[in-house]
């Protein structure tokens, strides 16, 4: 029986063309390679799952294969490369073992190449007991860092690297990605649902991956839209655009049903409220000619987006995202939070038909 790999392992990228969304930064590597410029000190900072550790060992890899003789691309990665992962090996002491190794040259090839993962999570005392190697180091030595929050690291480590800041990943470039994995797997996925899949996902191609193996599992190699909803938990833009048209409408029972379906369902009311903010967003960015493009959407759904829009004015649509956000903020603190997200909602039916409610009252 073969050893199962998921697939952000699998499809791991092994050389920079193949690494996903981030062609300036690969750009730059890779000319600095041809160029023979290697910088000491590199600083990989940005989100998770969008490719740093990977291209930290791509260009540690590249590193040997130009600078070794006589090493194959699967032998490269095992000389003169030394990882470290600075949330498990933080403390002062493994700062100074790796110290002592720098100060060997390598026996092979030119260069001797330092990984440090998550080197946020390093203490303050190896911080310091770092900085004089980092600040004057051989010249065989490159050290590649990587982190998560760079806010984290120090100032005086940040000045000595050449920052290279990663990215998140476009629905666009993640979408294409997952397409190409679901090919290569003989699996069958509707266009819809990865788009889901990757919003899901927020930039981090490891979570997109992560799910797409999950819904092979579930879906037994046929992933359509639906199921990706009911396994994920969430909503499509779709539903959220049925909902603000129902708002738009002053079909306030029908607005008040469609919830109460979904908390049946199960769906966290925090979600619900933040999806639903995002997609007044988007609507906002519809209503500006330069400012639809920055919607990462199928071009469907932006179409869909855009009649919606149409419907709203930009008052309305600040004073609608406003209310969510306040309800948003307060609905952990709430006795009953399912109160609160109704009157929200009957607040965004106010927004829209400021006449409906004094109508109303006017008749009884």
């Amino acid at each position: 029986m073969s050893e199962y790999l998921v697939s952000a392992r699998k499809y791991r990228p092994a050389i920079f063309s193949d690494v996903v969304g981030q062609d300036s930064i690969t750009e730059t590597l890779v000319n600095g390679l041809d160029q023979d410029k290697i910088p000491q000190a590199v600083l990989f900072s940005g989100p998770r799952g969008v490719g740093k550790t990977t291209c930290a060992r791509i260009f540690a890899r590249e590193i040997n294969l130009k600078y070794t003789e006589n090493v194959s691309s699967t032998e490269a990665f095992e000389y003169n490369i030394f990882e470290l992962d600075a949330a498990s090996n933080n403390s002062v002491e493994e700062i100074r073992r790796l110290i002592d190794q720098v100060r060997y040259p390598p026996q092979k090839g030119k260069y001797k190449v330092y990984i440090i993962d998550e080197v946020h999570m390093l203490s303050l005392s190896a911080f310091n007991a770092f900085l004089k190697t980092l600040e004057e180091p051989p010249p065989y030595a490159v050290f590649i860092l990587a982190t998560t929050e760079r806010h984290k690291v120090p100032v005086t480590i940040v000045s000595r690297c050449q920052v290279f800041n990663f990215k998140r990943i476009s629905n666009t470039d993640m979408v294409r990605h997952l397409q190409f994995v679901c090919e290569d797997l003989k699996v069958q996925a509707e266009q819809t649902a990865l788009h889901t899949i990757a919003r899901k996902s927020d930039g981090a191609l490891r979570d997109a991956l992560s799910t797409l193996d999950k819904m092979i599992l579930y879906t037994d190699g046929s992933i359509t839209q639906d199921r990706v909803l009911e396994v994920l938990n969430t909503l499509d833009v779709e539903r959220y655009v049925e909902m603000i048209d129902l708002v738009g409408l002053g079909k306030v029972s029908a607005l008040l049903l469609q919830l109460d379906a979904l908390l049946k369902k199960g769906f966290d009311l925090k979600f619900f409220l933040a999806g639903l903010s995002d997609c007044f967003r988007d609507l906002l960015l519809c209503k500006d000619v330069d400012t639809v493009a920055i919607l990462d959407l199928m071009d469907a759904t932006r179409d869909l987006m855009k009649a919606q829009a149409d419907k709203w004015n930009v008052a309305q649509i600040f004073q609608a995202l406003d209310v969510l956000d306040q309800t948003h903020t307060r609905i952990g603190t709430m006795h009953n939070p399912r109160i609160s997200t109704e009157l929200a909602l009957l607040k965004l039916v106010a927004i829209h038909q400021p006449d409906m409610y004094q109508k109303k009252k006017s008749t009884n």
